[in-house]
């Protein structure tokens, strides 16, 4: 349970979040880089504002997944309430509420920081001090001045031997515009600089503005599916109150439902007697069906609705598209239930039933990135018990074909078979920053993977932003780990979709004695279909067991095998109750031998084991963890 407040916030202790006046509210949100410490910080105003006591206390307080706590990352945004009286300024001693909303890091998460962003004035931009501007830093950034969010620069890790505040400052306060003094310098360890940090939020953060006497229209920045409680909403409150056992309506589903709960989390949930203009808090209504709560949705009274909508989320694009099957095939009912809650959770999750020969009936899911994939699929066997198989991740192609026809192709078995007259493929609009020193090995590696060079600028004497334009294809499987080794980890990577154009692409199949497996298959450049067909090949022929009869395994493009490896038969000694005698009669059960597994080839059947289809689908590439870890 949280303690209760300190002395320099008792003004706010018995205050009910419903009487709490819009300008005493600051809403904020922490942006960064992965690994720059955005958690480690908001643990320490969770220390500092006395909401959470040091017995409680433990680290990444935020992150309620095991899968955030392993790898040290996080995944979901989370809201928290903290009460705080400045010690300096114009408003000192004056107690005000804090909402900030601390939020994930990595690429693959955007879409959580832009939820973020939109219930929001001000955004906290921190930076590691010994690290510098990364690429997710400009990318968050851009992002907050797309929403006009007043923007707090601040130098994170100044207790590391490595820090060079001076020179990351003047770095940051070009960026944003404005003096290297004002960057504001923070331990998030030791707590350093945290309670000026506080004191500058209150100071420079507007409060939020909206009428409290209009009808009530909060917005739905989050979801969350409680297995005893329903669906949880969270929503920032533009105009109105919104209290405990009204009814409410969802303005795009047109649901209603009686409000059973609501109240702010703080950082544990805490009902209270309502939630006001500017304030951000949960609703409860006990719904079960995950489809009733849509985020981006506007929530109003429903004796008194309002007439126009807050404003819709754009909802996020997949750019990665993956089959996932369950290793049992009559989990497919629970994999169904499990996405289906798994996607209130994850707004950016979409998902279609979809059939295979070789795996049978499963999903293909749609995703922002690798590292979402591992996530989702870690999520499945952890919270709802099931063992599935992944197929390997492709992006959308858009097939022309000599008739005229388009069409999308998410997965390599639905590449039309006629004559094709044109491909295109997905491209990113990709930003490098890098060292100086490795200017040249970054050139090479985007030239290989067929990057255009759009523009270099030097951020500072030995840092350089690098803009390329990338197929998508080409960064989905290795293109982190090869450029995190090439430059000793010091590059970072953020990408942006920007569009398609035409590719010389074709579909490599995998054949097993003539017969083609779909979950092998793959759409890959011309350039290299011939060394996809020679590493499948091999590698399934380490995987399948070996037959009675001879398998060969073919790679091919339509009619025409690129590749070819055999998986050599098992030899029955029939020569073994021959000792000694004439030699036709040992030839004669050599021939007998030789017709039947003419025959056997011919009417046998190879089956592949779920472990070689686990271990061809697993690619080389680094999974979601190591990803994360080298950005």
């Amino acid at each position: 349970m949280p303690a209760s407040p300190t002395s320099s916030s008792a003004g706010l202790a018995g205050i009910q979040p419903a009487s709490t006046a819009p300008e005493r509210l600051r809403n904020f949100c922490i942006i960064a880089h992965i690994d720059h410490g955005k958690s480690t910080l908001a643990d320490r105003m969770l220390q500092i504002t006395g909401i959470v006591d040091d017995r409680a206390m433990r680290a990444q307080y935020l992150d309620r997944m095991d899968i955030e706590r392993e790898r040290g990352i996080t995944i979901k945004s989370q809201a928290v309430r903290m009460p705080w009286a400045p010690r300096t300024g114009a408003l000192e001693g004056q107690a005000h509420a804090l909402n900030m909303i601390d939020t994930p890091g990595h690429v693959d998460f955007t879409y959580e920081v832009s939820r973020s962003l939109a219930a929001c004035e001000g955004a906290v931009l921190l930076v590691d001090a010994a690290q510098g501007i990364e690429a997710q830093t400009l990318a968050n950034l851009y992002l907050a001045m797309e929403n006009d969010l007043a923007i707090v620069p601040v130098l994170n890790k100044i207790d590391l031997p490595a820090a060079q505040p001076e020179r990351y400052a003047e770095e940051l306060a070009g960026l944003v515009g404005g003096d290297p003094a004002d960057v504001l310098r923070v331990s998030g360890k030791t707590g350093v600089g945290v309670e000026a940090l506080l004191d500058r939020i209150v100071d420079v953060v507007p409060a939020p503005v909206g009428d409290p006497d209009a009808p009530a229209r909060a917005m739905i920045f989050d979801s969350v599916y409680d297995t005893y409680r329903g669906v949880v909403t969270y929503v920032r409150v533009v105009d109105g109150v919104l209290r405990p056992r009204e009814r409410i309506a969802m303005m795009s589903t047109r649901a209603q439902h009686d409000l059973l709960e609501i109240g702010v989390s703080s950082p544990e949930p805490t009902p209270s007697e309502g939630l006001g203009v500017g304030e951000v808090g949960y609703l409860i209504t006990g719904v079960k069906d995950v489809r009733q709560s849509r985020v981006g949705d506007t929530v109003t009274s429903a004796a008194r609705q309002a007439a126009e909508p807050v404003g819709a989320y754009e909802d996020p694009k997949p750019m990665v598209f993956s089959g996932l099957f369950p290793i049992d095939g009559s989990d497919y009912p629970l994999l169904r239930d499990a996405l289906d809650k798994l996607k209130l959770n994850d707004a950016a999750l979409a998902y279609e039933p979809e059939t295979s020969v070789a795996l049978g009936f499963g999903f293909r899911c749609g995703f922002l990135g690798l590292l979402h994939l591992e996530i989702t699929r870690d999520r499945l066997e952890r919270e709802f018990g099931l063992d599935l198989i992944s197929t390997a991740p492709s992006v959308v192609y858009e097939v022309t074909l000599d008739d005229g026809r388009e069409v999308t192709v998410t997965n390599p078995s639905e590449y039309p078979a006629g004559k094709v007259s044109g491909v295109r493929e997905p491209v990113v609009k990709a930003t490098v920053l890098t060292p100086s020193d490795y200017i040249g090995t970054v050139m090479e590696l985007c030239q290989q993977r067929r990057g255009e060079l759009q523009g270099m600028d030097y951020l500072s004497e030995d840092r350089v932003e690098m803009r390329y334009r990338l197929p998508m294809a080409e960064i989905v499987f290795d293109f982190f780990d090869a450029l995190k080794s090439r430059t000793r980890g010091y590059a970072s990577f953020d990408y942006d979709v920007d569009g398609d154009q035409a590719a010389d692409l074709v579909k490599v199949d995998i054949l097993l004695q003539g017969e083609q497996v779909d979950a092998f298959s793959a759409i890959v450049h011309k350039d290299k279909a011939y060394s996809y067909g020679v590493m499948m090949a091999s590698k399934l022929r380490e995987l399948i067991p070996r037959q009675q009869f001879e398998v060969p395994v073919q790679a091919a493009i339509g009619a025409r095998v690129i590749a070819r490896e055999t998986v050599r038969a098992i030899r029955k000694d029939v020569l073994a109750k021959c000792y000694g005698g004439d030699i036709t009669r040992k030839r004669k059960l050599l021939e007998k031998q030789k017709e039947g597994k003419k025959r056997m080839k011919m009417v046998g059947r190879v089956e592949v084991p779920q472990e070689a289809f686990i271990a061809a689908l697993s690619t080389d590439a680094p999974t979601g963890k190591d990803a994360a870890a080298k950005k």
